[in-house]
């Protein structure tokens, strides 16, 4: 006989696996921008070099989460006053609007206008970690937060992929796109247009997806059924004393890595976009829209199959911070390959950029899955939205600025190639891999407290 828990645990698992879609709408928007990005602020005219093409790169790829930055925590608080689900609904449907009005623009000031208003009006992020963690039993936490990485993997798939084959569609494809068709003046509309597709279907979606806020009182007879519980479980599931998020230790400590790993996340997706499409003698791989939009792809499908397959393997053998340290440690490792690959060619050069971009997105999404757990786990429900909201502020202010301190610092490497020391591409790699070291050593005492869970 199928009991009301089996019930409510089977209702709550089909809620965790809706919320692969809002962040998959989330993730889209941002990641289709990367391989056409190069191509978008050259077709601009606004460079006075190919060198300078990378520095105003680096200000359009920051307006999105300068935005996002400015709004984060309104949403966050919003989404502890009037629930999850009119938020997440809300920031879909700007997803819809504004990404489109990206599509169209055709002026570097348009392009910077329209990211920045984006960013601003979607405030999915912080709600949709909150929800997740809520729909989740304790022991499940750290697989539910897995599942919206693959969402975010999903994006990573799908998202170059659309920007690097359906961007410039009239020159691709000229039997099928017109140079005088909409398409053909606003070379960048169509993958913009196909991410706004998808989020209009998630919008519609999101009518189903149950709200986690409930604004009761809680019946006497369940409070009687927590304090039975056994005490380990009862500890998990039992409400935290609500305290200032200011005077939570455990909570403030992870802000640091959380903002580190934000930063290195960002710089590494725009340079490694810059670097591949740069031409050979200003130290890049000279790669198409298209090569780079597979390379991305593959990364993010690579890190499908690691969440769903070995992240929980890993997760419960390493526990939650020592496979955030270990994974930390081995991504430095890998990115210092990087600038040795411009010494291969052909199939060499094929599967050593294919393998190291696999390996770092995998290394990447087990630090993040890491320090978003012990962030939500060190709050109570009632201040989750606000407190990722002030976690999504502060990340957005530093992936604001690694953008546009990564297109200044890869324009001004292309201009020292034939330096003796640390030439152009190897002092970019060198710069990403201190950032990644200081990502490391705030997981480590005393820059981080634990909050009192059981790991």
């Amino acid at each position: 006989m199928i009991t009301f828990m089996h019930v409510y645990s089977i209702f709550h698992s089909g809620s965790e696996e809706l919320t692969r879609l809002p962040t998959g709408a989330h993730a889209l928007p941002i990641t289709c921008l990367f391989p056409f990005l190069y191509f978008m602020v050259r077709d601009f005219h606004i460079a006075k070099t190919e060198e300078d093409i990378g520095f105003y790169a680096g200000f359009l790829a920051a307006s999105y989460m300068v935005g996002r930055g400015f709004s984060s925590v309104f949403w966050g608080i919003l989404a502890d006053r009037i629930g999850r689900k009119p938020v997440i609904a809300f920031s879909i449907l700007c997803v819809v609007i504004f990404n489109t009005l990206f599509g169209l623009s055709t002026t570097y000031w348009m392009a910077i206008a329209t990211r920045l208003v984006l960013g601003a009006l979607n405030g999915l992020l912080a709600p949709i970690k909150a929800y997740c963690v809520e729909v989740c039993q304790p022991e499940h936490q750290a697989l539910g937060l897995s599942i919206v990485n693959t969402a975010w993997a999903l994006g990573l798939i799908v998202g170059p992929a659309l920007g690097g084959y359906l961007s410039q569609p009239a020159e691709k494809y000229p039997r099928i796109f017109f140079k005088d068709s909409v398409f053909g003046r606003f070379p960048y509309l169509l993958p913009c247009l196909s991410v706004s597709v998808f989020a209009t279907i998630v919008l519609i979606i999101c009518e189903w997806l149950p709200e986690t806020i409930h604004k009761h009182k809680v019946p006497e007879m369940d409070t009687r059924i927590i304090k039975a519980l056994p005490s380990e479980k009862g500890y998990w599931e039992a409400p935290r004393k609500k305290k200032s998020l200011l005077q939570n230790r455990a909570w403030i400590s992870t802000m640091l890595p959380y903002c580190f790993f934000s930063l290195h996340d960002t710089a590494y997706s725009e340079i490694l976009s810059l670097w591949a499409v740069s031409d050979r003698k200003y130290g890049g791989l000279s790669f198409s829209t298209e090569d780079i939009g597979q390379v991305l792809a593959m990364a993010g499908a690579s890190l499908l199959v690691y969440q769903l397959i070995i992240y929980r393997w890993v997760h419960k053998t390493l526990g939650t911070v020592n496979s955030a340290r270990i994974a930390s440690a081995v991504s430095i490792l890998v990115l210092a390959t990087y600038p040795f690959m411009t010494y291969l060619s052909g199939v060499k050069l094929s599967f050593a950029l294919h393998s190291a971009a696999m390996m770092r997105s995998a290394l990447s999404i087990t630090v993040n899955t890491g320090i978003s757990l012990l962030q939500n786990n060190a709050v109570c429900q009632e201040q989750r939205g606000t407190a990722n909201g002030i976690a999504t502020t502060a990340m957005s202010f530093f992936k604001s600025i690694a953008p546009v301190g990564a297109g200044a610092l890869f324009s001004w490497a292309q201009k020292r190639q034939d330096v003796a020391f640390l030439p152009g591409d190897q002092v970019v790699f060198m710069v990403l891999n201190l950032v990644q070291l200081l990502g490391l050593i705030s997981i480590f005492e005393p820059f981080l407290v634990l909050p009192a869970l059981p790991e």
